[in-house]
């Protein structure tokens, strides 16, 4: 559905209104996406994915809906990036065949887009322009700086965005690290320099607003993994971590280095993001200590430290295909100890609890967040926000990346420091906050903005009907019943039934026996008439529904599927409604 302000006339932009307009990240953990625009200009932060919970069966992950920008493609100058993760940049293969625009990013950042293109996108060519905190650029009417901040991925940047009618703040994810793993602090300098020239708008990131005081530095891992490694000497180390975090790999690689311990990597991601940073100087690995999988054989499990993707759960990952007993490489037991060095993002207990559950059942001894701490995040919790806040001195807020109650708790920070709540604004995604010279801003109408599901090369709407099929069948499975007729409702062959996923009681024979019965005789009562598909089939489906939930209370997804025989040909291809098996 088209919304109001989707399409407008160049000619109709007034330079005097600039419009915040976010497309992702508010009231959601992911799905960072927000659009800036002055006059007929538009520029873009971030453009990121989230991961699908229970409810979307099969879906991959979920992307913004970008209508509105797709109905301004031409007005788009640029899409500046913040920083590696994939809820800031796991939607650029996706948004880039749609816009065609450039990208600003910082070296890691770009390298880790690059990848990723590669591997979703081989014949796309973007075109990037490589940033680093400290520079100031010009684009259109923008004038952006970018400022270093300290987070759980090397590389991270805010931006201070300096608009015709006022400065804007946005922080991307951020937190006060005052002993960094890599030395890069939070440039609290560039922040005070920018609060000095008057700050309209500060946009800052929510994730941690509940939290009460600061969050702990990266450095507190490495007392964690020293006392493991020293507790679990004998045995063979299995890490799992995000691959992106390249901070907690450094740890484990300098710790792994003093108790003398080769490293192997595995899964794609994770192998892909190493040789990277180790590329660009942000990853500092001795050649000697890593390995490859294929060659752990060769070494006692005192020797080895094996780091891996999974920690929340991915099916394919290394960590879960190990904790199956299905990878090639490394069979698990008494000998192993795993530790997750991961938080659990939300929606993916169960998947984490799984895996924890096999590790277990595999005989590995198992380390996670509820016993160690394992994890440290990277984002600021309250006294840090209230900090930022402070050095700012904002006269309008706006509280982004978070789920509503984050950004509820951010909005209370705000008020506690003195900005006034009148002067603050909770948004969803799709509103329009605009400011007018010499006037309030004030929110004024909304835009197309919500979830697009990608399945593979597919992308749809998130009310997609295949959604619901496919939660219907995950339930209750599927029954088919198959039958060839002539153009006159006559049966040719016998009725064939086959289930996928259905409950049947114990005495199934008797079940088919009523299924197959019930089905022949919607086909024999439509006998001697002239063949018409559509109701045959919606009779089958009834009746055979009415078996079910008499006999197995079973709500099963039942699908005729019939082969018309017309003048000597069978014509099935317009009736065949799903081809299953």
């Amino acid at each position: 559905m088209t919304q109001r302000n989707s399409h407008r006339r160049r000619n109709d932009f007034d330079k005097e209104h600039l419009n915040f307009i976010p497309l992702g990240g508010l009231g959601e953990i992911g799905k960072n996406m927000y659009v800036f625009e002055y006059g007929d200009e538009i520029i873009v932060v971030d453009s990121g994915l989230k991961f699908p919970d229970s409810e979307l069966p099969g879906i991959d992950y979920i992307v913004p809906d970008i209508s509105y920008l797709e109905a301004n493609r031409d007005r788009i100058l640029a899409i500046i990036i913040t920083h590696g993760h994939e809820d800031h940049t796991g939607g650029l293969p996706y948004v880039l065949p749609r816009l065609d625009v450039p990208i600003y990013g910082t070296q890691l950042t770009l390298g880790m887009i690059k990848n990723k293109l590669q591997d979703d996108l081989p014949g796309y060519k973007p075109k990037t322009f490589e940033v680093r905190a400290g520079d100031v650029i010009k684009i259109g009417s923008f004038t952006i700086r970018f400022i270093a901040v300290a987070h759980s991925i090397p590389d991270g940047v805010a931006l201070s965005i300096d608009t015709p009618l006022g400065r804007i703040i946005h922080t991307g994810d951020f937190k006060l690290d005052s002993t960094p793993v890599d030395g890069r602090t939070t440039d609290y300098g560039a922040f005070a320099e920018e609060g000095e020239k008057g700050v309209m708008l500060l946009c800052s990131d929510s994730t941690n607003a509940e939290r009460k005081g600061f969050t702990p530095s990266e450095r507190t891992i490495a007392g964690t993994l020293d006392q493991l490694f020293r507790t679990y000497r004998t045995k063979r180390i299995i890490i799992s971590s995000f691959a992106s975090n390249v901070h907690r790999i450094q740890q484990v690689a300098d710790v792994s280095a003093r108790f003398n311990r080769k490293i192997a990597f595995l899964g794609r991601s994770m192998v892909r993001n190493v040789d990277l940073a180790r590329d660009l100087g942000y990853l500092k690995i001795d050649s000697k200590m890593i390995i490859q999988i294929e060659e752990i054989w060769k070494y006692s499990d005192n020797q080895l430290v094996i780091v891996t993707t999974g920690s929340q759960g991915e099916p394919f990952s290394g960590l879960v295909t190990m904790s199956r007993g299905e990878n090639k490489s490394i069979d698990l037991g008494e000998h192993d100890v795993v530790f997750l060095l991961a938080s659990v993002i939300p929606g993916n207990e169960k998947l984490v609890n799984n895996t924890i559950n096999r590790l277990f059942s595999q005989g590995c001894e198992v380390i996670y967040e509820r016993e160690k701490q394992t994890h440290v995040s990277g984002h600021a919790s309250s006294e840090e926000l209230k900090i930022i806040m402070n050095i700012v001195k904002p006269q309008y807020f706006v509280p982004v990346h978070g789920e509503y109650k984050h950004m509820v708790r951010h909005s209370q920070l705000a008020q506690e420091v003195g900005i006034s709540p009148r002067n603050i604004f909770l948004m969803t995604n799709g509103d329009i906050l605009t400011f007018t010279k010499n006037a309030p801003p004030k929110k004024h109408g909304h835009v197309q903005a919500g979830a697009v599901i990608v399945d593979g090369n597919a992308a749809g709407s998130i009310k997609s009907e295949v959604l619901k099929e496919r939660r219907e069948i995950a339930e209750d499975g599927v029954l088919v019943v198959a039958a060839s007729i002539d153009d006159r409702g006559n049966l040719l062959a016998p009725v064939a039934i086959e289930t996928q996923g259905v409950f049947i009681s114990d005495d199934s024979k008797q079940v088919f026996n009523e299924l197959y019965a019930a089905s022949e005789r919607a086909i024999q009562e439509s006998q001697g008439k002239r063949a018409n598909v559509d109701a045959l089939k919606k009779t089958i489906k009834a009746r055979v529904r009415d078996v079910l939930r008499k006999r197995n209370s079973s709500f099963a997804v039942v699908l005729p599927v019939i082969s018309l025989k017309r003048s000597g040909y069978y014509d099935d291809t317009a009736n065949y409604e799903k081809d299953f098996f």
